[in-house]
């Protein structure tokens, strides 16, 4: 569904507009709400309304302490947004401090979900990733790609 990424600045308010790409395809899926979370990785996880439905009923299907722990931290920090006639989002100054996100970010397409990162998380992920080129092959080997 979602693939590629795009550069873009997040305003004084907090507000980012998500790529016009993106909007469509979301749009065409009649989804106008958006679920922003930290996945604790150091980025945003962003997840159109019935992703966002089935990531629920993933955790609920898992019960013990462990998992319990994991939602309180995971669903304390979901803001729902909803886009602005200009297709911006609005994200909370909290999450955006739990990514390291100041003005520039990368957003990536990543299925079924959006990731949002700090422009120079992202390229320090990106730089890490290079680096292990022999197991990123066996990856693509295993996934027979």
């Amino acid at each position: 569904m979602f693939s590629g990424k795009y550069e873009y600045t997040i305003d004084d308010k907090g507000r980012l507009s998500i790529p016009s790409r993106y909007r469509e395809i979301l749009f065409a899926n009649h989804e106008s709400r958006l679920f922003v979370t930290n996945l604790l990785d150091g980025f945003l996880a962003v997840y159109p309304e019935k992703e966002w439905g089935r990531v629920q009923e993933k955790l609920a299907s898992h019960p013990g302490k462990e998992v319990r722990d994991f939602q309180r931290l995971f669903f304390s920090s979901v803001c729902e947004c909803t886009f602005d006639r200009l297709g911006r989002i609005l994200i909370p100054q909290s999450l955006r401090n739990d990514a390291g996100i100041k003005k520039n970010v990368v957003i990536v397409g990543m299925d079924k979900k959006l990731e949002i990162w700090a422009e120079e998380a992202w390229a320090e992920v990106i730089q890490r990733v290079r680096g292990e080129k022999k197991k990123m092959e066996q990856i693509v080997a295993d996934l027979d790609l």
